[in-house]
């Protein structure tokens, strides 16, 4: 097999990645913001190009390397490019990338998208490179010493995880997210969520297959590249089982959105021994990851009161902190034949505390280089250029502020129902908030009780029900045998005197307890409003809360497009049914 095709087919791969956060990130958000999530995405990787190219790399891979800490640049990408190492710098831009785009998902829906440039430039320019050099430059100081971080748990996912935790914490929260108990002062946590699982769905199965090769590249021979492969495998997989059942013994209902965190918190903690641990060590990171991911996340969320959209800081910052580290326990000599996949021993297997001296001490000298710098970072672009968006700004949607765009789903931009109707306590009064989807047209328009048609005599009378979704098709039938031909049905959210069921969205109680109607509008006249609340009541009651509701109202007049008819005239068709 020739690696070096391999190496450029993986970091592709890798590449391909970006694909991947872009939809995790724009699915658990709002949908007004999702243009905004794309832009970010594609312009940290492009200008992380651009900076990487003209000085990052050079600070990263150099061969004249200061003290093990920072490489002295010789852009030979420009002056020497016949002998340049094209591969390798490929190889490393897409894993910069990569390390830049996770913070995306953290600061969405609030943050200026040019400082988010700025912050872009920063990163791949500078902090990234002079650490990520410290493990992967043989030079660099932690290399020296024997740090093992094969793929990057700690120089890329854990560097994102503090990134995107300092940056969320300096900006804000989004609008909404807390609220102030006013007894004990206390913020409360509110649930706001994304606009798209399906989205997000895709997002976590086109970064898992990527991993195959953000964990592959480096592989020296098909013997480790396989074992690396199983372990990629594994660890998600026991990651995402971990969290299902974490969640469903905790909530009484396996959470979906945190599984698939749950196997992106697997991936994150078997990056760094991706090539170093076995089968075993593999199963118990990716568990450990798989609970710690929603411990965390309920952590950052509920108690430190920082607003993480994706939950970034958990899967990457918190389990790359974890594989790494764990990398000091479950490191196991492996040889496949003459093939050498690994040759250091962690605590667990007779190689003592030395290892895992070696990862905590990188773990920290990384996680300080990075809190440091990029607070200092993100401070001096508020205060000089700005990181947040105006209120106006975030609660219109960054998509129509930032980039002029009214929607990324122009064909199905949703419609507000305005037909709101003022009630009574008591009533169904959130019942005709949300989206209008009108399944058929009906002739009456706007209610005004019983008006007469000073034509014909005949009183005008409008019907709105209000029930559960499923009682539609038996309603439907019954208005045919009673001579109903026209119906207005629309799709409504709200609650009556049961305020909703009780749910969470990733640990946190769904703020707005709205439950899915249906409205049916029926304007009739020649049957009798009495038997059709008769019939209605006939197919509806059960005797339980949330039955519906029935009201009645005058209607001033109607007229039929076609035929100009008006009032009772209006409401016949060719079977002499009321429309």
């Amino acid at each position: 097999m020739d690696f070096g095709i391999w190496f450029l087919l993986a970091a592709g791969m890798v590449f391909f990645m970006q694909c991947g956060f872009t939809m995790v990130e724009a699915g658990f958000t709002r949908a007004k913001n999702a243009g905004n999530i794309i832009m970010k995405n594609m312009m940290d990787f492009c200008m992380g190009t651009i900076a990487f190219l003209l000085i990052g790399f050079s600070i990263m891979c150099a061969e004249d390397y200061l003290f093990g800490v920072i490489g002295i640049p010789n852009l030979g990408i420009f002056t020497d490019f016949s002998n340049f190492d094209f591969s390798n710098f490929v190889f490393n831009l897409v894993f910069c990338a990569t390390a830049a785009t996770i913070v995306s998902g953290a600061m969405a829906e609030r943050t200026k998208f040019s400082a988010y440039c700025i912050y872009t430039v920063i990163l791949t320019a500078v902090v990234y490179p002079i650490e990520a050099g410290w493990v992967w430059n043989e030079n660099g100081w932690l290399a020296q010493m024997g740090y093992i971080d094969f793929a990057g748990s700690s120089a890329i996912h854990m560097v994102g995880g503090i990134t995107a935790f300092i940056g969320a914490s300096i900006l804000g929260p989004r609008i909404g997210k807390y609220t102030v108990d006013k007894a004990t002062g206390k913020k409360i946590a509110n649930a706001i969520p994304g606009h798209s699982l399906t989205l997000g769905a895709l997002g976590c199965f086109i970064l898992w297959f990527g991993w195959y090769g953000f964990n592959g590249a480096a592989a020296e021979n098909v013997s480790q590249l396989g074992s690396i492969f199983l372990t990629t495998t594994i660890a998600p997989a026991v990651g995402a089982t971990a969290t299902m059942t974490f969640t469903w013994l905790k909530n009484g209902k396996p959470d979906v959105s945190m599984t698939l965190n749950g196997a992106l918190a697997g991936l994150v903690g078997i990056t760094a021994g991706t090539s170093n641990v076995d089968a075993l060590g593999t199963i118990v990171i990716g568990a450990v990851a798989g609970i710690l991911v929603v411990l965390a996340v309920e952590f950052i969320d509920m108690k430190l009161c920082v607003d993480d959209p994706v939950g970034a800081v958990a899967v990457h910052g918190v389990c790359g902190i974890w594989g790494t580290v764990a990398v000091g326990l479950f490191a196991k000599p492996i040889a496949a034949g003459n093939d050498v996949i690994s040759d250091a021993a962690g605590l667990f297997y007779g190689g003592g505390a030395g290892l895992l001296g070696v990862q905590a001490l990188g773990v920290l000298s990384i996680a300080a280089w990075t809190a440091v710098t990029m607070s200092i970072a993100f401070f001096l672009v508020k205060k000089i250029h700005g990181l947040r968006a105006s209120i106006e700004d975030e609660i219109l949607g960054l998509d129509s502020t930032e980039h002029g765009i009214e929607s990324s789903y122009a064909d199905f931009m949703p419609v507000v129902n305005t037909n709101l109707h003022t009630l009574t306590a008591g009533t169904y009064a959130g019942g005709l908030a949300g989206a209008a989807t009108a399944v058929t047209v009906a002739a009456a328009q706007d209610a005004a009780i019983e008006v007469t048609d000073i034509s014909t005599g005949k009183k005008l009378t409008k019907v709105t029900i209000l029930t559960k979704p499923r009682m539609f098709e038996p309603l439907k039938d019954a208005f045919d045998k009673i001579g109903i031909t026209g119906i207005t049905v629309t799709n409504v959210m709200g609650y009556g005197v049961q305020r909703g069921h009780s749910h969470t969205y990733r640990g946190v109680p769904l703020a707005v307890p709205l439950l899915p109607k249906i409205q049916i509008d029926v304007v009739i006249s020649k049957i009798p409003v009495s038997m059709l609340i008769k019939t209605v009541k006939d197919i509806l009651y059960t005797g339980n809360i949330g039955d519906g509701k029935i009201f009645v109202y005058d209607v001033e007049n109607v007229i039929k497009i076609r035929t100009g008819e008006e009032g009772y005239d209006a409401l016949q068709d060719e079977h002499s049914g009321d429309e």
